[in-house]
Formats: C-alpha cells, structure tokens, sequence
C-alpha cells in the first residue's frame, strides 16, 4: 500500500482561515478603543500570525510521525504565509474601502496638515489628499501583502530549522493508510 502523506495545503489554510479570523477581532478590538492608528498595538497582528505559522509546521511535523525536512518544513509555512498575506490584504482592502472608510478619512487629513507644516501648496496638498482616498486602501493592502509574504518567509525558515528532524535508517517507517475510495 502506498503511504498517504499529510497535506501541507490544507494544514496552512485552516490556520490561515484562524489567523484571519483572530485579525478581524483584533482589528475590530483596537478600533474600538479608539487607538491611534500609530500606535505599537498596530503590531500586535503580528504576534497570532507568528504563532500560527508555528502551529502549522507543528502540525505538519506531527501528521508526519514526528518527522520532518527542513522543506517540508519551509514549504507549510510559505503556504500558510502567502495564504494569510493575502486574506489579510483583502480584508484590510474591505474594512479600508466598506467598513471603516473613516480610517482613510483622517489618515488624509494627518498627512494635510504634516503637508501644510512642510509649506506644500494648496494645489499639492488637495491632489495628494484625494489621491490618497482614492487609492490609498489598495496601495495599503498590496504593501500588507508583500511586507507579511516576506515576514512569513522569514519566520518559515527559523520555523523549518527548529522543527526538521530527518528520518534516519534505523527509524521505523509509519504505517501505510487504505486510500479513501
């Protein structure tokens, strides 16, 4: 019979799918005590997401009997990563545009009165601040994407060189699966 390997595809997006849900709590959470924008909170979003790339190679490792290549390792925690980026650039592109549009609205208003402070002309200012409304949420959510890929990338690799552990010779090979008919 032929072994069944666990699939690394489905553990990242179930963690993905957990980490996007723990987000918009987050994100619902910090606007609701009325943070500034700026603050360090605005990082904690990274913490869950750290933690849950961890989980998924965990999980992978176990599902493989305890064993596990550094890219085995790697390959669930890029696809739990990539997955997440982009969960997450869609959501934040959603709450941006839809749901808290008001967020966009001040953020334009700041940078107006850091323009005014430099001496930037009204003409300027009026053009950068309606472009900013205008494109500002789908800017910020490419950017989110690329910055959490890379992120995620990152921790991947510590992840993968913390959980590899190869088979040797002398380790009993796991039990064979009937194939689901």
């Amino acid at each position: 019979m032929e072994q069944l390997k666990p699939n690394p595809t489905k553990i990242a997006t179930k963690w993905a799918l957990i980490n996007l849900l723990t987000t918009i709590v987050l994100t619902y959470i910090i606007n609701y005590l009325s943070t500034d924008p700026n603050s360090p909170l605005k990082y904690l979003g990274y913490l869950p997401f750290i933690i849950f790339l961890i989980l998924t190679q965990k999980e992978y490792k176990d599902q493989l009997s305890g064993f596990l290549t550094f890219g085995e390792g790697f390959s669930a925690g890029f696809r739990y990563a990539v997955f997440t980026s982009l969960l997450i650039a869609v959501f934040t592109f959603i709450y941006l545009t839809f749901l808290n549009p008001d967020i966009m609205a001040k953020a334009a208003e700041q940078a107006r009165a850091q323009m005014q402070a430099k001496g930037m002309s009204s003409d300027d200012i009026d053009k950068a601040v309606s472009m900013t409304k205008k494109i500002g949420p789908a800017i910020g959510s490419f950017f989110i994407a690329i910055i959490d890929t890379i992120v995620g990338i990152i921790v991947a690799l510590i992840g993968a060189a913390i959980f590899k552990k190869e088979r040797s010779p002398f380790d009993p090979e796991p039990e064979t699966t009937e194939p689901a008919v």
